[in-house]
């Protein structure tokens, strides 16, 4: 069996990709062994290190805080990113050059401004232009850096969707006399967020990963920050590392998840859910439809 992409490999193929898979699953097991090793000959894997973990202070003072600003950060860049690119996106798209021009320069702008610039950037301005506490300037800063790149993003993935669909629907909806406005919001966007959602997820995921950023440059006490204290605390840094890697891997894998859920349920939606007629049904509408022709016929007759 072939495909548009590939042909089907043959039996020699098969059996050298198999033995480059053996051999790729070995050398990973040889080196994961290998880093185990090393690290329980410096001593980061005893019981005493990992001991922390199950009583409720390291949780309560240090993971549990820094997680809630993580999802906290991450919350609010979602919420304020996602509506404020479908828009940058759409209006990339006008047919007016006053309104697509400045998008799309402040599109292209901070979508090529690393966003720890923009946090940094964003810090500097809370401090001297604001009256904000040292307490929340972190937070604000992160999120709008957040906002400002990932904003950029999403207007291109937005713009990518809609434009991705055939042309036929535009046109169809220009022939029923439908306004731009009114294509885009009820016959395009719909159709387009199915294929868009991958897109939006995976900079979701980036944007929950990205709030670290300003543990590392800002003080935000997020969730890696607050290892860090938890490590200096404990003397237990690599566990730690291991504790912390293990809760952003599962909760992006439950956003992941949820997206998964929720594009099956919109595909699922769009199926046609008109009643199945069997053929009985259908001998029966036919006879009617003859028998009411012939009626008519007849009454015309008479």
């Amino acid at each position: 069996m072939s495909s548009v992409l590939y042909d089907e490999p043959g039996p020699r193929a098969k059996r050298r990709n198999l033995a480059l898979s053996v051999v790729f699953f070995v050398l990973l097991a040889l080196l994961l062994w290998w880093v185990w090793q090393t690290l329980d000959d410096k001593g980061q894997l005893e019981g005493s290190l990992w001991s922390p973990f199950t009583e409720a202070e390291a949780w309560t003072t240090y993971l549990l805080p820094g997680l809630g600003n993580t999802l906290k950060a991450a919350a609010l860049s979602m919420i304020i990113a996602l509506p404020l690119g479908a828009v940058l996106g759409i209006a990339r798209m006008s047919d007016h050059r006053w309104v697509r021009v400045p998008a799309g320069a402040v599109v292209e702008f901070f979508r090529a401004i690393p966003v720890l610039l923009l946090m940094l950037f964003a810090y500097e301005v809370y401090v001297r232009s604001t009256d904000l506490s040292s307490e929340d300037r972190p937070l604000y800063a992160v999120v709008t850096g957040l906002v400002l790149y990932n904003a950029s993003v999403l207007a291109e993935v937005v713009r990518a969707g809609i434009l991705s669909l055939p042309k036929g629907q535009s046109e169809a909806a220009y022939a029923i006399g439908l306004r731009k406005s009114q294509t885009m919001s009820t016959i395009l966007l719909p159709q387009a967020v199915t294929a868009m959602l991958p897109a939006i997820v995976s900079q979701l995921v980036v944007i929950v990963k990205d709030t670290a950023l300003g543990g590392v440059m800002l003080g935000f006490t997020e969730l890696l920050n607050s290892r860090s204290t938890l490590a200096a605390n404990y003397a237990n840094v690599v566990p730690s590392f291991i504790v912390v890697a293990i809760i952003f891997i599962a909760l992006n894998f439950l956003l992941t998840s949820f997206a998964s859920w929720l594009e099956v349920r919109l595909r699922r939606s769009k199926r046609s859910t008109g009643a199945v007629v069997g053929g009985d049904q259908i001998e029966e509408l036919n006879t009617a439809e003859v028998g009411g022709t012939y009626g008519t016929g007849a009454g015309g007759a008479t």
